[in-house]
């Protein structure tokens, strides 16, 4: 899934990998799509947990924290396949399926709210634009880069900064 995208990822292949039968990978996910929801269901899983874990480490700054989870978020969405398989999603309709998402994003909301310098409604859009750039970036960034003669980590360092104006704009207001 990660090295060549959605549309490589066979049942047949899973089931051979996880040394199971063809039928019982059919019949645990119904389908391909199935398969689908459920491996990001998974990458979206370990991300809130890794923010989690982040948010809750002592020691760092809020800002430390922060920059930490910008720096996770971004590597899960340009190393581990996230923004394929996300963008595969969202074109075959099934990301209306991830209820578990919504759940997801709502707890990380709902924790970043509670440190007390933004509200809810700004943790959502915090939210929603550290995940649109993460996936822009890991969708697009590296070729965007390269196409204006820029290093391939450009596109992540310009969103990161963005995120950071964003932020601190959000907490002012």
């Amino acid at each position: 899934l990660v090295e060549q995208g959605p549309l490589a990822l066979k049942l047949s292949d899973v089931a051979a990998a996880a040394g199971v039968a063809n039928a019982s990978v059919l019949h645990h996910f119904g389908s391909i799509d199935g398969l689908h929801a459920a491996l990001m269901e998974r990458m979206v899983s370990q991300l809130i947990a890794d923010v989690m874990a982040l948010a809750d480490e002592g020691g760092p700054t809020r800002d430390d924290k922060q920059e930490a989870v910008f720096q996770a978020l971004f590597e899960v969405f340009e190393t581990r396949g996230a923004a394929r398989l996300a963008a595969w999603l969202e074109l075959t309709g099934e990301w209306r399926r991830m209820t578990h998402i919504r759940d997801a994003v709502r707890t990380v909301v709902l924790r970043r709210a509670s440190f007390g310098d933004v509200s809810p409604t700004q943790a959502e859009d915090l939210v929603l634009i550290s995940v649109t750039l993460a996936m822009g970036a890991g969708l697009f960034g590296h070729a965007m880069a390269e196409l204006v003669g820029k290093p391939p980590s450009r596109a992540r360092k310009l969103a990161i900064e963005m995120l950071r104006i964003f932020h601190a704009a959000q907490r002012q207001t």
